[in-house]
């Protein structure tokens, strides 16, 4: 249960290696308490990107937020007030990054707009990855562009600051030749689904050679992927994973509980089919 009355502030911990969001929600509430508020870290920060994608965001409106020792700890004013902003809201690289791994997956050129390469988002990182891996794109000031070649080798990811691209990853480094290690990605367990058990399960469907590892994947690339009746988990981000792992591979493969993109990129599939991909089924512009 649930009590209304507005928070009081004062001390609390939290971790940091389970969930930023919970950070985040702290941060954006705590503003308005009665007494200031001193949060503690009490273990390593991951996904330190996404937090400071709230610290931008408060300031904008006016908040403060005090940051000490590399976010071990954080004092946040009381009684504050929200200040009215105008703010453009950039594009999500955390999704467009799956449409980015389609383009390099199927030898495409795609462009998408309204990304901002200068915004603090942690997970333009796939820029990087898809450099490493032997993708040819560029970045323009509000639009990002792939050409994919088809040829992609393999690369090691530390996904700790960049939980929400290991699926991306793992769908690519299918075909990428050599073998590719993701590691920092423990707290996976803890989303929507455990999504290193996820991934093993539905691409290995696939007959991708792929190991779980305790913080983990191991992916053994260039393997022959084939179509594969795939269970998403009901995680939004493995079954946009294995749609985009499905674009190279032999045969059809059927998505069940495809509505599970909902939660993060309802149109995902009509943007994919948009960009030419074979895709029947259900619409989930909603």
């Amino acid at each position: 249960m649930v009590e209304g009355g507005g928070l009081l502030g004062g001390e609390t911990s939290i971790p940091g290696d389970v969930s930023s969001q919970f950070i985040s929600g702290l941060m954006f509430a705590c503003p308005l308490a009665k007494i200031d508020t001193e949060i503690t870290i009490s273990t390593p920060l991951e996904s330190e990107d996404y937090v400071k994608m709230t610290l931008e965001i408060l300031s904008k409106f006016g908040i403060r937020v005090d940051v000490y020792d590399r976010f071990d700890r954080l004092v946040i004013p009381a009684n504050q007030v929200y200040k009215p902003c105008d703010s453009k809201v950039p594009g999500d690289f955390s999704s467009a990054a799956f449409l980015l791994a389609a383009a390099a997956l199927t030898n495409s050129k795609v462009k998408i707009n309204n990304l901002d390469h200068e915004s603090p988002q942690g997970d333009k990182s796939i820029l990087g990855i898809l450099s490493h891996m032997g993708v040819d794109g560029k970045v323009c000031e509000d639009s990002v562009e792939i050409l994919g070649t088809g040829d992609l080798q393999a690369v090691d990811v530390n996904a700790k600051n960049i939980p929400d691209l290991v699926p991306v990853c793992a769908a690519l480094a299918c075909y990428a030749k050599g073998t590719t290690h993701i590691s920092g990605a423990k707290r996976l367990k803890l989303k929507e689904s455990d999504r290193l058990v996820a991934l093993h399960a539905e691409l290995s469907k696939m007959v991708a050679k792929i190991t779980v590892e305790s913080d983990g994947l191991t992916i053994d690339g260039m393997s022959s992927l084939h179509g594969a009746v795939i269970d998403p988990h009901n995680d939004h981000r493995v079954a946009m994973a294995c749609a985009v792992a499905a674009l190279r591979a032999e045969g059809q493969t059927t998505i069940q509980d495809a509505g599970c993109v909902r939660k993060s990129y309802p149109q995902f599939f009509t943007s994919l089919k948009s960009l030419g991909a074979e895709i029947v089924g259900g619409k989930f512009d909603r």
